[in-house]
């Protein structure tokens, strides 16, 4: 008989523990939480973050934001420039 072993889940992540591995403040995890990061809410209400959900969202934010950023700065020097 053979015995299939799944692995478990890693732990999610306290608030404080997402800061420190991305070396951010509670502002800018808040931020993202509102921006639509993924987040789990314990029965007490408090929140839990599963790291390679957050690391997948991050990488999802990070260029198209920063092109959209790019586009919005260009577009208000042209403004200004016109």
């Amino acid at each position: 008989m053979s015995v299939t072993t799944l692995p478990l889940p890693l732990p999610l992540l306290k608030q404080g523990q997402v800061e420190a591995h991305y070396g951010v403040s509670d502002w800018t995890v808040n931020s993202w939480v509102r921006k639509g990061c993924p987040v789990e809410y314990l029965p007490n209400g408090h929140r839990r973050f599963d790291l390679d959900a957050v690391r997948a969202w991050v990488a999802e934010q990070s260029e198209p934001g920063r092109e959209q950023r790019r586009r919005q700065s260009e577009s208000a020097l042209a403004q200004r420039s016109a």
